[in-house]
């Protein structure tokens, strides 16, 4: 039986995952009757959101002229935060199936995800999609393609992933251009683990690629990294489902699944090279690149979750999401608890959620921050991820910031108000392209502490959901920054700092009061809350105390006798905020992501 491998990638909401359905449905993997929609998408999170999170492998086959081929495909995510689940699915593949939109036309991670594509050596078989929908434009598409990308019109297939038409067609073509699986069966026994998730009764259950070699079931395996051995004692295959094979032998260019009795997490890494261990391979392969983390913020343990169960379940998502990283670590405010990163605001939220879901673990979240590099007078660099770990500033003598190049997709009629929005937030013009009559493509490098918390919104909202923006970091730049403090009742609360331009800083300052003082709820006594440069205070806010009428029993009598009992509720609230503590919600450190601009 002859081999295909290929991953299907496209913009967000571009319609890969019907895509997929449908792939299932007409090579009879799966009865209309099992069928719905978004089949491979396993996660309710990836349903409600309808957007899909994890790249999914399967199994199907097709008959083309006369021979049998097995497909190995995998649906992968479209938003830019999920770039890493694209890259690894590529590093498996030898082929990509492009979906494209007939009515929205190419888009920001349209163009990323082919140049990721190419970069990776893959055949690409272009698909406009959607061509049943009355506003589809698909010639006009494929010609933006061919402008665009250089991938020639001619090679466009027309298909509807919704009513099925044109997917036979996909299908021979799949089959006809798409090249061999690499790799020779002869050889040296290389595996390459593309994902892995954990099963409290199985342990580890890993999903790879044979390189080269072969593999069954009872095969004792190495793991190259770590050099630990294990014994496979299940193998099987995604139709879609997990389904064992028993005795089959998996060759070269085949993906799968092993169980091997994997308890302990650390035993198994994504990207690692599984070999046999009585006849191992010389060397591992290539693995993955290092994603680039771009977003960081604090999980704390809150409720009846204790640390050790947030680890836990740290760990165990770690294990399913390779892009994201976790030390423990320790907050005057909030305790013990773990600075984690991630590629992107969105991929931040969707952890926190997988967590609380997946983990049943209750947290604290603090607001995202990004790295910072500081020059110190002693000529050294060093790196940061927490305001609250800036050094004395005396020791300070520059503070640079990451820079990212974006690229934004508009129509015509929004250029200027992205302009505007870009200006507002410290963007550098770079160039402008022209894609079509109605949408041009622009270029602007952006600090990235600008864009990660209300940007993508206000572009949303400024275009009427038009516009599309991809990025990639360039590297850092000094400008003129400086951390602000917030100080709620004279105490500073570290996971409140935030490090801002100088020129904004009091913009930022009231503006971020202003967002606490609604959140904080009234206490019996007064808080303030100061926003502070160093020892310098910038803004002010009060929260005003709840008071007790106590002179409402006092009908009459000598006026003496109200004071007295005023005295002594005066007194009593000056103790209490001397020594009271200040409950702040969760809320309150969310507030940080508004920042008081247009």
């Amino acid at each position: 039986m002859k081999i295909r491998n290929f991953c299907i990638i496209a913009h967000i909401d571009h319609g890969k995952s019907t895509l997929a359905d449908r792939l299932l449905q007409a090579t009879g993997t799966i009865s209309d009757r099992e069928m719905r929609e978004q089949f491979l998408d396993g996660m309710d999170l990836e349903r409600e959101r309808g957007i899909t999170i994890k790249a999914s492998a399967v199994t199907v086959s097709h008959e083309f002229k006369g021979e049998k081929f097995m497909l190995n495909f995998i649906d992968t995510p479209g938003h830019v935060d999920f770039h890493y689940e694209v890259s690894r699915a590529l590093t498996a593949c030898e082929g990509a199936v492009l979906v494209v939109d007939s009515t929205q036309g190419v888009e920001a991670q349209t163009v990323a995800n082919t140049y990721l594509a190419v970069e990776a050596g893959l055949e690409i078989i272009p698909v406009i999609n959607k061509i049943d929908l009355p506003s589809a434009q698909p010639e006009e598409v494929a010609l933006e393609l061919e402008q665009i990308l250089g991938i020639p019109a001619d090679d466009c297939i027309f298909c509807s992933a919704k009513s099925g038409q044109g997917i036979t067609e996909l299908l021979d073509a799949i089959c006809e251009k798409f090249p061999v699986p690499r790799g020779n069966e002869n050889e040296k026994t290389q595996a390459l683990i593309f994902d892995c998730i954990y099963d409290d009764y199985r342990g580890v259950v890993i999903y790879f690629r044979l390189m080269n070699g072969k593999l069954k079931t009872g095969d004792k395996i190495r793991m190259m990294s770590s050099g630990r051995t294990h014994t496979i004692g299940e193998i099987g295959k995604f139709t879609p489902k997990m389904t064992p094979l028993g005795k089959y032998e998996f060759s070269a260019g085949e993906v799968g699944y092993a169980v091997a009795s994997i308890k302990n997490l650390d035993e198994v890494n994504i990207g690692d090279t599984i070999t046999l261990d009585l006849y191992p391979a010389d060397e591992p392969l290539p693995g993955y690149q290092e994603p680039q983390r771009m977003v960081f913020c604090d999980f704390y343990p809150t409720g009846e979750t204790q640390f050790e169960v947030l680890r836990d379940a740290i760990e165990r998502l770690r294990l399913n999401d390779a892009s994201f990283t976790f030390a423990a670590h320790h907050s005057e405010a909030l305790g013990f608890g773990f600075r984690c990163g991630f590629l992107g605001m969105l991929h931040m939220e969707i952890i926190q959620e997988r967590l609380e879901r997946e983990g049943k673990v209750n947290i604290v979240q603090t607001a995202p921050t990004v790295t910072y590099e500081i020059l110190l007078s002693a000529n050294r660099v060093i790196q940061i991820t927490n305001p609250a770990d800036l050094p004395d500033m005396s020791q300070v003598v520059e503070i640079r910031e990451p820079i990212v190049r974006c690229e934004f997709i508009i129509p015509n009629e929004y250029i200027g108000d992205l302009m505007h929005l870009c200006e507002n937030r410290r963007g550098i013009y770079k160039k402008q392209q022209f894609l079509s009559e109605s949408r041009q493509i622009l270029h602007y490098d952006l600090p990235l502490a600008e864009i990660i918390y209300d940007f993508f919104d206000k572009l949303k909202s400024l275009s009427r959901g038009y516009a599309t923006m991809d990025y990639s970091l360039q590297g850092f730049n000094k400008d003129n920054l400086v951390k602000i403090d917030i100080l709620i009742n004279s105490e500073k609360v570290d996971a409140l700092s935030v490090i801002v331009h100088r020129a904004k800083a009091e913009l930022r300052g009231r503006a971020l009061l202003k967002r606490l003082k609604g959140e904080i709820d009234r206490h019996m006594f007064e808080i303030p809350l100061q926003c502070a440069i160093g020892g310098k205070i910038i803004a002010r806010e009060s929260i005003q105390a709840m008071r007790k009428n106590v002179t409402a029993k006092c009908y009459g009598g000598d006026v003496s006798r109200k004071r007295k009992l005023l005295e002594k509720q005066k007194a009593g609230k000056k103790r209490m905020k001397r020594i009271g503590s200040v409950d702040i919600p969760q809320e309150a450190f969310m507030a940080i992501l508004e920042t008081g601009e247009d």
